[in-house]
């Protein structure tokens, strides 16, 4: 059986698309780009997590929409959005 971590909280951080580079398939986000819920600014997203919540323009995607590490968010075609899009990430840290 596995064993279930009691503690679950949730981490958001705030960017624009306007903040990301590259083109197509390679657009992405830098976790330095973002502010976190303090309005600091980010230096990595969480590397233990259950899970994480995408929002373009406040509306959640589909998993298969982006891939998050610590260091970025690829948003594949994300390159195509007006730049003020905000770009909201909600990660599940447990």
């Amino acid at each position: 059986m596995p064993i279930i971590k009691p503690f679950m909280a949730s981490r958001k951080f705030s960017a624009t698309i306007g903040d990301g580079t590259g083109t197509g398939a390679t657009f992405a986000i830098a976790a330095t780009a973002f502010t976190d819920d303090a309005g600091a600014a980010a230096t990595a997203f969480p590397g233990s997590l259950a899970y994480y919540v995408l929002y373009i323009n406040a509306q959640p995607q589909t998993a298969d929409t982006s891939t998050l590490t610590t260091a970025t968010i690829t948003i594949p075609g994300g390159d195509v959005l007006d730049p003020a899009t905000p770009i909201l990430i909600e990660v599940v840290v447990n």
